[in-house]
């Protein structure tokens, strides 16, 4: 794939900068999370661009209502302000997930009806026991594991019937061999080849609720956002992403993939590392001014 500008991205580019905050209320905001949402905020202020703060509330049993009022005033207590939102509007409203699912459906129907996604009912234990087969290669325990293509249907099967059964994941059918590079604002040239680095993944999930990698591609493009500024732990989701935006003709963003910020055992935070949550440093007695310094020095 090539990563040449589309004409949509260059009109966009016209328009202005377009970034984005994009916080899940499913606990609260941590170190990683600050730096990051600092990064793009100041990427953005920098341009002179618009930032935008999604609520990405898609999951109902995580999602709660105030852990969502909390991430916002967490990130106010920052320092980051933001331009459009749940809670200040804007033009592409609604800026909550959980409002948006017509958009997902619609997204939904476009991969079905060109038989690029096709239910599956594997369970995660079906998918474990495949991940840990002897003749599978090592796994990267922070990515999902390579889907082994149980339920894929056969190359040039019709498309599946526009309705989908309760209980099934819906994958999206990744072309085999092909190579996806882009360029990464701060890593570099990056490049990826579908079947060996990822497998089939999912856009729809069994519980009828559309996975990270659609909703997230959707919204993208439907807000006009001209950069991603996320963590190094998504970059071959940036792959995937790219591979759905070509099908649905949407465009393809610019990528900065930020350092993660990890524990004293080398791993990456993760929402249950409560002491480095935003509201045990403030109860601790850190200051905002204390934090942005320290992410302006870790960012030169």
């Amino acid at each position: 794939m090539s990563d040449t500008r589309t004409s949509e991205q260059a009109a966009a580019a016209r328009a202005g900068y377009r970034g984005r905050l994009a916080p899940s209320p499913t606990g609260y905001l941590h170190l990683g999370h600050a730096r990051t949402f600092w990064v793009a905020s100041e990427r953005a202020r920098s341009r002179g661009g618009t930032l935008v703060l999604r609520d990405e509330d898609l999951d109902p049993r995580r999602a709660r209502a105030e852990l969502a009022a909390a991430m916002l005033e967490d990130l106010r207590w920052l320092g980051i302000t933001w331009q459009e939102g749940p809670d200040v509007g804007g033009p592409f409203a609604p800026y909550s997930q959980s409002g948006r699912r017509g958009f997902y459906l619609e997204a939904w129907a476009r991969l079905v009806a060109r038989g690029l996604i096709y239910p599956c009912a594997c369970s995660r234990r079906d998918l474990a026991r495949a991940a840990a087969a002897p003749h599978e290669g090592p796994h990267d325990p922070e990515d999902e594991p390579l889907y082994p293509g149980t339920c894929r249907p056969p190359a040039g099967a019709p498309p599946t019937s526009a309705s989908r059964p309760a209980g099934l994941n819906w994958r999206f059918r990744v072309p085999d061999g092909e190579e996806i590079v882009f360029l990464d604002l701060r890593r570099g040239r990056q490049s990826f080849v579908a079947g060996r680095d990822f497998g089939d993944f999912v856009v729809w999930r069994r519980d009828d609720v559309p996975a990270y990698q659609l909703a997230v591609v959707v919204d993208d493009a439907l807000m006009k956002i001209t950069e991603v500024v996320r963590g190094e732990d998504l970059l071959k989701s940036a792959a995937r992403q790219m591979l759905l935006q070509r099908a649905l003709s949407l465009a393809t963003p610019d990528y900065y993939h930020c350092r993660l910020v990890r524990g004293e055992a080398g791993a990456r935070l993760a929402k249950r590392h409560d002491s480095l949550s935003l509201r045990a440093l403030r109860a601790a007695g850190i200051t905002p001014e204390q934090l942005r310094v320290r992410f302006a020095r870790e960012s030169e």
